[in-house]
């Protein structure tokens, strides 16, 4: 049905519909599922979103010791009223690490698109409701809009840490949360797109090197800034803020990027914040290995 973004806008604009119905029939037509299973389907990823944010703000702490209770931290730091980047964007941030807190702590999330960017899109999602106070449909529509452009990632570029970076992981998360956000405020599909190719293009280069190969550090503050460029880059394209880069090809830089990224960068925990001398010491006092025989 749709390749790219170019072709994603062009059908929402021709058939006057949201991109979230486009992806909806999209799905109908790839999965032979009736209109009422698809959308059943994704409200049950809407449910698992929603526990993993309200477990998270109860507080988790990970097995590791390394991650844990920085939602909490938030979302008592929003409540003395002394915050200086708003309340709906910090309220983000929050759900956003809480839901990573909780992958961390081997609890139930769902991928968008990966386990380690999972607090992004569910993260924006349940901040803005406090704002725009969508019904439930209109929060699976929000998901669904979310996955037209992860669709077009995974298909043009890559979603893989281990393929291209964390540019690939919060990068794609972060601009499919970009999206779906400006759709749910009212904005039209060309505005979508530039709010992910907005968002993208700022974690072009964005390495993956996760401190003792944990998907912890620095993976769950990663959500929270991805939350943040995320919700910035939304209010600059409903503003009218237009991307010079079409978001295409914004895509596709960030494909080549990937492709030039050294292996030590792309999850192999060899390079980056993992190979330094916290790191490592962390990463030794975790598996109880010998900083010298390493």
């Amino acid at each position: 049905m749709f390749r790219n973004v170019a072709e994603l806008v062009e059908l929402a604009e021709t058939r006057q519909v949201k991109i979230a119905e486009v992806m909806i029939q999209q799905e109908m037509e790839v999965t032979g599922r009736t209109r009422e299973e698809v959308i059943q389907f994704m409200d049950r990823n809407l449910t698992v979103m929603e526990e993993a944010i309200e477990r998270g703000l109860k507080g988790v702490k990970s097995h590791s010791g390394l991650t844990g209770g920085d939602a909490v931290l938030l979302q008592e730091y929003i409540k003395k009223g002394k915050s200086l980047s708003g309340e709906v964007l910090l309220d983000g941030v929050s759900k956003a690490v809480a839901t990573n807190e909780v992958n961390a702590a081997m609890g139930t999330i769902c991928a968008t698109p990966t386990a380690g960017s999972a607090g992004v899109v569910p993260g924006t999602l349940f901040a803005v409701k406090e704002k725009l106070n969508p019904s439930r449909q209109e929060m699976i529509e929000f998901l669904f809009t979310s996955g037209a452009f992860g669709f077009v990632v995974a298909n043009n570029a890559s979603i893989s840490g281990a393929a291209g970076g964390c540019q690939a992981e919060v990068g794609s998360a972060s601009g499919m949360a970009a999206a779906a956000i400006v759709e749910m405020a009212g904005g039209t599909p060309s505005q979508c797109a530039e709010a992910m190719a907005i968002t993208l293009k700022n974690m072009l280069g964005l390495v993956c090197d996760p401190v003792a190969g944990l998907v912890e550090v620095p993976c769950v503050k990663r959500n929270a800034m991805g939350a943040a460029n995320a919700m910035v880059a939304a209010d600059m394209a409903l503003a009218g803020i237009k991307s010079r880069i079409p978001c295409d090809e914004v895509i596709d830089a960030m494909y080549k990027i990937g492709q030039t990224m050294p292996v030590a960068l792309r999850e192999t925990a060899q390079g980056g914040l993992a190979a330094t001398p916290t790191a490592r010491e962390l990463e030794a006092k975790i598996f109880g290995i010998s900083l010298e025989k390493k």
